[in-house]
């Protein structure tokens, strides 16, 4: 698991396809992503979260990690459009005794959210998200989202979008900082959430 605390910007170095076919036609992915910090310790099997997407290292080389990206991925996220050069924010699993900095955050990514808004603060910046009605219902004002990896506090929601404020920090160490409306980004809901909604189904079923 991850904890939503982004601890570099990668480089995408390359995203092949085998066959050749691109975005939602082709059917998996090869993903090449420098992260001098994210291969330090890096090693064949282990789970880096690229833009909140945990994906399994397949090698690591010259400071560069291999992942492989399954048709699934590349429908319900932003991945499929990266292109050489694209910055993406990178987190390491969580070892067993680190801290738990931002909340629980899985790497499966629910869908995507567009940017519809920005307004600049004094230190800080508002971002307005349009997101479908099946990943909002889970979404809760002063809840926790992940957004493209980075964990984040709501601020407001609504049925079709939700807003979230940048603090400097965000705005300089993650990829949310350089936002504009209509680019999107991934979106992971609390997945307690989904596992309560869950647990009552089943509990009205019987």
């Amino acid at each position: 698991m991850f904890t939503g605390i982004v601890e570099e910007l990668g480089s995408v170095v390359a995203l092949d396809r085998p066959d050749g076919a691109a975005g939602e036609d082709a059917p998996d992915a090869v993903l090449t992503v420098a992260g001098p910090l994210a291969t330090s310790d890096a090693r064949p099997g282990d789970s880096i979260a690229v833009d909140g997407v945990c994906l399994t290292v397949t090698s690591v080389a010259d400071g560069a990690f291999v992942a492989e990206v399954m048709p699934e991925t590349l429908r319900r996220t932003s991945l499929g459009g990266l292109v050489p050069g694209a910055r993406v924010n990178l987190e390491r699993a969580l070892p067993a005794n680190g801290r738990l900095g931002g909340h629980v955050v899985q790497g499966h990514v629910d869908g995507v959210a567009t940017l519809v808004g920005r307004t600049p603060g004094p230190r800080w910046d508002d971002l307005e998200f349009a997101a479908p009605a099946a990943v909002t219902r889970y979404v809760a004002e002063k809840g926790s989202v992940a957004l493209s990896g980075v964990s984040l506090t709501v601020t407001w929601v609504s049925d079709d979008g939700f807003g979230v404020s940048l603090i400097p920090t965000t705005l300089a160490a993650t990829t949310l900082g350089g936002l504009a409306p209509g680019d999107a980004v991934n979106v992971e809901v609390d997945v307690l959430a989904k596992y309560v909604e869950r647990l009552m189904a089943a509990g009205v079923a019987r």
